[in-house]
C-alpha cells in the first residue's frame, strides 16, 4: 500500500465513524472558542488526543504536514451530497499536496476532510 493510501484510508474511516449526526439547521451558532485549534503549526498526536487537532499527518511516525494559511478558527459547512453540516474549522494542513482540513461538529465530533468539501464562512457568526 502507497504511503498516501496508508494515511488516507484510515482517515475516511475515522470520519464517518465520528457520525455526522449533527445535520440539523444551527439554531444559534456558538461563539468561536479561544482555544482547542492548531493554528500555524502541523498537528501531534498529543494535539489529537487533547481534542485540539481532528488528525495528525505523519509517515513513518514523523509528521509531514504544512499548516495551511487560512483563518482558525473560524465558521464554516461540510458540504455532502444534498446537505450541509454547520462546524467549526480548528485546523487546516497540506499533505502530499492534498489540502486538508480538521472540523469540529456541534455535538463536539471532529470531521475531516478535503478543503474542497468545506464551505469557508469567516469569524462572524452566519446568520441563519
Amino acid at each position: 500500500m502507497r504511503p498516501l493510501a496508508k494515511f488516507v484510508a484510515p482517515l475516511f474511516v475515522a470520519v464517518f465513524a465520528a457520525g455526522l449526526d449533527a445535520h440539523a439547521q444551527v439554531e444559534a451558532w456558538p461563539p468561536l472558542p479561544k482555544q482547542g485549534f492548531i493554528v500555524g503549526r502541523t498537528a501531534t498526536r498529543a494535539d489529537v488526543a487533547a481534542g485540539n487537532a481532528a488528525f495528525v499527518p505523519e509517515v513513518g511516525g514523523v509528521s509531514a504536514g504544512m499548516p495551511l494559511r487560512m483563518a482558525i478558527p473560524q465558521y464554516a459547512y461540510y458540504k455532502e451530497v444534498n446537505k450541509k453540516t454547520p462546524v467549526i474549522i480548528i485546523q487546516a494542513e497540506e499533505f502530499q499536496g492534498m489540502k486538508m482540513v480538521g472540523a469540529k461538529l456541534a455535538n463536539g465530533k471532529h470531521v475531516v476532510g478535503l478543503l474542497q468539501n468545506f464551505e469557508l464562512l469567516g469569524s462572524a457568526p452566519p446568520r441563519k
